[in-house]
């Protein structure tokens, strides 16, 4: 399975995802390949339909986030995107669009918040120092 990389500047890049999109990838890099009725059982009560989650699940096809292969009339659906791509992506996202893509200015404010220690920092500046060593 070829993966997408999200990079922000990739005309490949699939589109934002809703919560609820976001939710139903999460099943699928936790549990990886999954059919609908899987994903209807995974849920909550009150469950969702299965037409209602079909529809999602296309809809996230279409994005291009998942990918299907096909035993019959029915689909098992996998990831595209991996988690650690979203994630990454989501933050880039959040740093261009909150802090003016300024990584500084998103440390600076994790520090001003107390969301991130002076020791976590150091920690932090000593992963960049030994990843500059290699």
């Amino acid at each position: 399975m070829k993966e997408n990389h999200l990079e922000p500047n990739n005309p490949n890049v699939p589109e934002r995802l809703t919560r609820r999109e976001e939710e139903l990838m999460r099943c699928f890099w936790a549990h990886g390949p999954l059919f609908v009725r899987e994903l209807v059982d995974m849920a909550p009560e009150p469950k969702p339909h299965f037409n209602t989650l079909s529809t999602m699940v296309r809809a996230l096809e279409a994005k291009g986030y998942l990918s299907h292969h096909a035993f019959g009339a029915t689909y098992q659906y996998y990831p595209l995107v991996s988690e650690s791509d979203f994630s990454r992506r989501t933050l880039g996202n959040v740093i261009r669009r909150y802090f003016a893509n300024s990584y500084t200015s998103a440390v600076s404010a994790l520090l001003e918040e107390e969301a991130l220690s002076v020791e976590e920092l150091r920690e932090l500046l000593d992963c960049i120092e030994k990843r500059d060593k290699h």
